[in-house]
C-alpha cells in the first residue's frame, strides 16, 4: 500500500482540486490518502469526504507547521510507501507508479522526488533536480528552473541534492531508522534538513523525470510577508548549524550578519519594508539567543 499524506491549513478549495486530482488518477483500493488539517478555523472533513470517500481526515486544532503535520500523517499512515504531496499540486496520469517503480528498482534511494511544472505553464519546469549546499553561503540552485519540458528529463533518474518538499516518496522501513521532520523549523528548510538525514544514514537522495506532477506556485517571487521573513531568515541559519561542521557554521555565521544580512535589509529598506527588516532580525536574534547545545538537541532527537 502506498499512504499520500498532505497537509491543509484554511484552504479548502485547493485541497478539493487536489483529492479530485487523486480520484482521477489513483486506485483508492491500493493507496491510503491522509489530509492532516493542521490548525483550520473549520472542520471540513465532510467537504473533502465528499470528493474523496476514502480519504482519512486528521484534525489538529494547532497549527503544526508543515513538518509538524506531516509528522501527524506519518503516525496514522500504514503504507509500505509514504508519499508526500503538498495540497497545492495535482498529479498526472501513472504518477504514483512510477515513483513506486522507481524506488524499488533502486533500492539505494531514500528519498525520491519527480519532475515538477508549474500549473499556470506547464510548459516551464520548476523543479529538475538541486545541486548541493554551499555551507559556506547557505545557497543552492534548482535544476532545469523555467526551462521548458521538451521531455528531456522523461528518461532520467539520477541522485540529486536536495529533494522538493511539494513531492517527496520514501518507504516506511527507511523512515523507520531515519525518524519524523524537525518540527522546530516550523515553516521552510525542514525538508532539506531531512534529506540531509537520510544521507547521514547512508540513502541516497533522487529525482525522476519518469513521473511529474503540476505545482500551483506562483512563477514570480511570491508576496513577501513578515512571517515568511522570520522563518527564512531564521531557518537558514538554523539548517547550516544542525548540518554543517562546527568550523564551517562559524564561518557562514560571519557571512551571515556581515554581508548577506546587511545586504538584505538594505534591499528592504529601499523598499519602505521595515516591517520585513524587523522580521530579518527577529530570525537572526533567535540563532543568537539559541545555543549551540540547544540545536544539538534538535539533532539528538531527530
Amino acid at each position: 500500500m502506498i499512504s499520500i499524506i498532505t497537509v491543509n491549513y484554511n484552504q479548502l478549495a485547493l485541497t478539493v482540486l487536489f483529492l479530485r486530482s487523486l480520484k482521477q488518477y489513483v486506485d483508492a483500493a491500493l493507496t491510503e490518502v491522509i489530509v492532516v488539517d493542521n490548525g483550520s478555523t473549520a472542520d471540513q472533513r465532510e467537504a473533502f469526504a465528499a470528493v474523496y470517500p476514502e480519504v482519512v481526515y486528521l484534525r489538529s486544532e494547532k497549527n503544526l507547521g508543515f513538518a509538524g503535520g506531516n509528522n501527524l500523517g506519518i503516525r496514522h499512515a500504514k503504507g509500505d510507501y509514504l508519499l508526500f504531496l503538498n495540497n497545492d499540486t495535482e498529479i498526472t496520469e501513472g504518477f504514483v507508479a512510477s515513483m513506486q517503480r522507481e524506488m524499488e528498482c533502486r533500492p539505494e534511494i531514500g528519498l525520491l522526488s519527480p519532475l515538477i511544472l508549474y500549473f499556470d505553464d506547464p510548459r516551464k519546469i520548476q523543479y529538475a533536480g538541486y545541486t548541493p549546499m554551499d555551507y559556506l553561503t547557505g545557497r543552492n540552485s534548482g535544476i532545469g528552473v523555467m526551462d521548458d519540458d521538451h521531455g528531456q528529463y522523461d528518461h532520467i533518474t539520477a541522485e540529486t541534492g536536495y529533494c522538493h518538499g511539494a513531492a517527496m516518496m520514501c518507504r516506511r522501513t527507511d523512515l523507520d531508522r531515519v525518524g519524523l521532520m524537525e518540527e522546530g523549523f516550523f515553516l521552510y528548510y525542514e525538508e532539506l534538513d531531512w534529506c540531509e538525514r537520510f544521507k547521514r544514514a547512508g540513502w541516497k537522495l533522487g529525482f525522476t523525470g519518469s513521473a511529474k506532477i503540476y505545482h500551483k506556485e506562483s512563477m514570480s517571487v511570491g508576496k513577501e510577508s513578515p512571517l515568511k521573513t522570520y522563518f527564512m531568515v531564521r531557518n537558514r541559519w538554523l539548517f547550516i548549524r544542525r548540518n554543517a561542521a562546527r568550523s564551517t557554521a562559524v564561518l557562514f555565521g560571519i557571512y551571515y550578519l556581515l554581508v548577506a544580512m546587511p545586504y538584505q535589509s538594505a534591499r528592504y529598506l529601499i523598499k519602505g519594508r521595515f516591517d520585513l527588516v524587523k522580521a530579518a532580525f527577529r530570525g537572526i536574534w533567535w540563532n543568537v539567543t539559541h545555543s549551540a547545545q540547544a540545536i544539538q538537541l534538535l539533532v539528538d532527537r531527530g
